[in-house]
Order: structure tokens, then C-alpha cells, then sequence
């Protein structure tokens, strides 16, 4: 497998835990939690982080030429949403995920 690859690879399976996290979090954590947790512009920015780490896996998975664009997308949505996380109760583990894929976004973007 040549550099490229497994650097792909570690992107792909950094969106899929990212993907896990948020929509696992948004669905369980935060609905039971409420107020701050399941305020409007809160939870739909972790829906779409999920949605984006899910799409970004999927377009790289298929070797999409537009996988490098897309990668800077959702590093730019992964780094603002553990932003938003990181000051919010029980959110440690959306916060590392989203850190640990917008950094490996970041490196396949570029």
C-alpha cells in the first residue's frame, strides 16, 4: 500500500468514527440531556457533521475525483463543531473525534 493510501485509509475510518460519535451522541446524549445540548443551531451543526464525515468516507471509498475538496469541507465543519462541543458536558468524546477527522481532512486535502 503506497503513502497515499494509507493516508486515505486513516481519513476514511477517521470520518466513519466521527460519523459514529456525532449521530450516536445527537441521538442519545444530547436528546436526553436537552436545553444547550438540543438547542437548534447545536444540533442540526452536529447532524451535519455527521452527514459529512458519512458522505466524505463514502466519496473516497469510490475514489471520487472531488474526494480532496470535500475532505476540506468537512474539516472545516468537524473543526468548528468540536469548537461548539468543547464547552458543552459529557461532549469529550464528539470533541476528540471531531478534532482527530478534521485533522486527517485536512492532511488528504491538501
Amino acid at each position: 500500500m503506497h503513502a497515499f493510501d494509507r493516508s486515505v485509509s486513516a481519513c476514511i475510518d477517521a470520518c466513519l468514527d466521527c460519523h459514529k460519535v456525532c449521530l450516536g451522541l445527537a441521538m442519545t446524549h444530547c436528546l436526553e440531556t436537552g436545553g444547550d445540548h438540543v438547542a437548534p443551531p447545536h444540533f442540526r451543526m452536529m447532524i451535519d457533521c455527521a452527514a459529512i464525515c458519512a458522505t466524505t468516507a463514502d466519496f473516497m471509498l469510490h475514489k471520487s475525483q472531488f474526494h480532496r475538496e470535500l475532505c476540506g469541507l468537512c474539516a472545516t465543519v468537524c473543526g468548528e463543531y468540536a469548537d461548539d462541543c468543547a464547552d458543552m458536558e459529557g461532549m469529550e468524546e464528539c470533541v476528540a473525534a471531531c478534532r482527530a477527522c478534521a485533522q486527517a481532512c485536512a492532511r488528504t486535502a491538501a
